[in-house]
């Protein structure tokens, strides 16, 4: 699938974007291993947390038919997955899941390997959660996700006592549970999903299980489990919950997610627009990038509305530029917008002087490799970009546009259409399914907003 991408129109306007797909794994997560009723609404139809879902229909067999259900009416796929990709309306439309749970002990074991898709969230969370198991599961993903580190998950859940075997570091991975015992671990490497992994097997150990951060990371994991009345407490960069733990079920409504809402605020930025998202979630530990993109110029604000699962939500107002500029952003930094840099780096394309994205080398093991991706793609478009050791370079100016590529990576197609919105001709972006894995409804939401944009086959 190819975008068009005819520049010159203001993006404008109030609209909402997908759930938050951080948020959607831990709570299907959570929700399959409930003792209880759980019901949970916002799920977006993204690819990787049906991916999540179907996981789990196959390990949980009374949440097996709300699972499979869902999973089937919201599968958004693409052509890696043998579908073809669709961003019709109803692709956003609110999605309800009712399940009932018997929790962890309920977990039985599925004969063949569980396939991840291009999800590594759900396959780390997942060696979590299954870590505890009496059985044997075998988890594989697609030829993007099997390329990805995972022995800094497996080495956690080996000190904890599971079985954990990685090929050379790589999936396929074969995880046989066992009782787990608390432990205190220092993760390798920054990372959301290894934290919410420790914990969610912590859930299930005896004693305490801490995890200790050098560098903060997102806490949608810690925050969904003290809402549900687990014994965790966090001081000082160690969380510590005390195992075992197991929740009666809950309620809950996905807030939409920060990182898609990053994307939309950039293009009406680099527009001269302004964009109100409602209902986006405000969590601390997400919210870093928008003081990046203050520091770039963009006037943000937020008002905190609600509370759902221990997740704070609410309206996200932005657009108007300040003054646009360049902007330098430190190695510490890094882990805290991991996921906000191609949406940053559409916006650094168009901003006088060079930006510096320093550290940026765990970007080289995500979807794609991320530093080579965003440097082509915006050399495609016309634009300048580097990589100098680990540090990404973006030279801001004029962007005449041009025809680039996704990678098969959502977060590349979407950044560089967005880049493409400002460009001083139109741009022609192939592989835009890709942005189904995140951005269900992207394209419908920037018709919306007033883009020039069509898609082609």
């Amino acid at each position: 699938m190819r975008l068009l991408v005819t520049p010159g129109r203001r993006i404008s306007g109030r609209v909402a974007v997908p759930g938050d797909k951080s948020i959607s794994h831990r709570w299907l997560l959570l929700g399959a291993t409930a003792d209880g009723e759980v019901r949970i609404e916002g799920l977006p139809p993204s690819l990787d947390v049906v991916s999540t879902a179907e996981c789990l229909a196959r390990l949980a067999p009374t949440a097996r038919p709300a699972l499979e259900t869902w999973a089937s009416r919201s599968a958004v796929t693409d052509e890696r997955h043998g579908s073809t990709w669709n961003d019709e309306p109803s692709t956003l439309d609110v999605q309800r899941l009712e399940l009932h749970g018997e929790g962890r002990g309920a977990l039985e074991p599925y004969p063949d390997p569980l396939g991840c898709g291009n999800s590594g969230t759900t396959m780390r969370l997942l060696c979590g959660v299954v870590a505890a198991s009496s059985f044997l599961t075998v988890l594989v993903g697609d030829a993007s996700l099997s390329a990805r580190p995972m022995e800094r998950v497996a080495r956690p859940l080996r000190l904890m006592g599971a079985n954990v075997q990685t090929a050379d570091g790589h999936p396929p991975i074969t995880i046989r549970g066992a009782p787990l015992r608390g432990v205190e671990v220092e993760p390798s490497v920054p990372s959301a999903q290894v934290k919410g992994a420790i914990l969610l097997a912590g859930a299930a150990a005896e004693g305490a299980t801490t995890v200790s951060e050098t560098v903060g990371t997102r806490d949608h994991t810690e925050r969904a489990l003290e809402a549900l009345g687990a014994p965790l407490t966090t001081a000082g960069g160690r969380i510590t919950i005390d195992g075992p733990f197991q929740h009666g079920g809950f309620t809950g409504v996905v807030p939409g997610d920060l990182s898609s809402a990053a994307f939309l605020i950039a293009a009406a930025a680099i527009t001269g627009g302004e964009l109100t998202l409602p209902w986006v979630g405000v969590n601390p530990s997400r919210l870093h990038v928008l003081e990046v993109l203050r520091r770039m110029g963009v006037i943000v604000e937020i008002r905190v509305e609600g509370e759902e699962v221990g997740e704070p939500v609410g309206t996200i107002r932005a657009g108007a530029v300040d003054g646009f500029r360049a902007v330098e952003v430190a190695p510490e930094e890094l882990p805290l917008v991991i996921d906000e840099v191609p949406a940053l780096v559409a916006l650094a394309v168009h901003a006088p002087g060079r930006s510096r994205f320093a550290g940026a080398g765990e970007l080289r093991v995500k979807e794609s490799d991320r530093l080579s991706t965003l440097v082509d793609g915006v050399r495609s478009l016309g634009g300048e970009a580097t990589v100098e050791g680990e540090d990404l370079l973006v030279r801001g100016g004029r962007l005449p546009g041009g025809s680039a590529s996704s990678a098969g990576d959502h977060r590349i197609g979407i950044a560089l259409a967005v880049a493409s919105l400002a460009a001083t001709g139109p741009s022609m972006i192939d592989g835009m399914e890709a942005a189904a894995v995140s951005f269900p409804g992207f394209v419908r939401s920037l018709i919306e907003l007033g883009a020039d944009v069509e898609s082609r086959t």
